[in-house]
């Protein structure tokens, strides 16, 4: 493997995983605010959005076999 595609696979894999803690992070917060109840408030939807982005690049990385889907069943535990 060339230096310029190990390069890349290493991003690859860090934005990987910056994108699954930052899905976990996400729906931890969300799950504080809503033990508050505040599901209504702006924090919340932006959360949400945020929330919904992350799964969208995640089903993607799974639709090209790039993550296994125990990865999925985890994430579709916290719809």
């Amino acid at each position: 493997m060339r230096t310029d595609d190990q390069a890349r696979l290493a991003s690859f894999e860090k934005m990987l995983a910056d994108v699954q803690t930052n899905y976990a992070e996400l729906v931890a917060r969300m799950d504080r605010l809503k033990a508050e109840k505040k599901e209504k408030s702006a924090t919340f939807r932006q959360y949400w959005s945020n929330k919904m982005t992350c799964q969208y690049m995640l089903s993607m990385y799974r639709q090209y076999g790039l993550i296994d889907n125990a990865a999925q069943e985890n994430e579709e535990n916290h719809l």
